[in-house]
């Protein structure tokens, strides 16, 4: 499979991150020749379809007349829909799926009844809020692929940068991607929380957070690091632990460790204050008033 490679594609699972691998595929002059999902008048199942501009199948009438066939289900419905598509399947057709912590295991039933099908896995690390978003973001993305060769030369063809992932690390990687990916939505939740305590919009943070995650990737993340962790300031610490309402501490505290780590910080008063003290009314760490005050 080259750049100007063509097939035709049955997509198996219709949420987003499918639907843009199909739509792109479609970009590149692939025929989309069925899409299935939970049930046949499904609302995101007839959406998908008219999207694609493909007819609505059964999961188990799917793989016909396809070359790839993109399994986009939930992980745990993955090894249900390849097994219940393997009749339909073309002779020699690669299966895939997205998930990222999923490997080849889910295709072992599919494979005891065809072993003439080629199976893969493709996980685009990328989110896609949207079909559209998402075609803007799959290409210059990473890719994590294993099984046939052809699944890094369909991580090429889409424009994105494959490397190839071993099953005994998938879990782990995919625990790296919801560190970077959802962990830092949520920490952004409680940004915007604080701010709105405070009186100042959330917007306001956006500079100030993307040039952070921007200077991380530039200078790595222990040189990126500033603030009071990193300057070893422990009044501004517990000032700022006195200030912010108890249901934010625990985030705060988590993290602000994490930033002690990544500065190789060994500080037994540092570890004082970022302990569970505040809550019960006991002083705070080495007993200094919070700065300002």
């Amino acid at each position: 499979m080259d750049a100007s490679s063509t097939g035709s594609v049955a997509l198996i699972g219709p949420g987003r991150a499918g639907t843009t691998i199909a739509l792109a595929l479609t970009c590149r002059g692939w025929d989309v020749t069925a899409v299935a999902g939970r049930a046949p008048d499904a609302r995101s199942t007839v959406a998908a379809a008219a999207c694609l501009d493909a007819p609505v199948a059964l999961v188990s009438e799917a793989g016909r007349g396809a070359s790839l066939v993109v399994i986009a289900t939930p992980d745990a419905a993955i090894e249900a829909a390849a097994r219940a598509a393997a009749p339909s399947v073309v002779s020699g057709a690669l299966v895939i799926h997205l998930s990222g912590s999923k490997g080849l295991e889910v295709f072992d039933a599919m494979l005891r009844s065809r072993p003439d099908v080629r199976v893969g896995a493709l996980h685009p690390l990328q989110s896609f809020p949207s079909t559209s978003v998402g075609l803007d973001r799959l290409p210059g993305a990473w890719a994590a692929v294993a099984g046939d060769s052809e699944v890094r030369d369909l991580a090429l063809l889409l424009e994105m940068r494959p490397f190839e992932l071993p099953d005994s690390e998938r879990v782990r990687y995919h625990a790296t991607a919801a560190v970077a990916s959802n962990h830092l939505v949520a920490l952004m939740g409680q940004v915007q929380r604080m701010a709105e305590a405070c009186g100042v919009p959330f917007e306001a943070f956006a500079p100030l957070a993307r040039s952070s995650l921007e200077n991380a990737f530039l200078l790595g993340p222990s040189a990126a690091l500033t603030g009071p962790v990193a300057r070893g300031d422990l009044r501004t610490v517990e000032a700022h632990l006195v200030a912010m309402s108890p249901g934010e501490r625990d985030a705060y505290r988590a993290l602000a460790r994490e930033a002690a780590r990544l500065v190789e910080t060994r500080d037994s008063a540092l570890d004082r204050l970022l302990e569970d003290v505040l809550e019960s009314g006991a002083p705070p760490a080495g007993g200094a008033e919070p700065a300002g005050e």
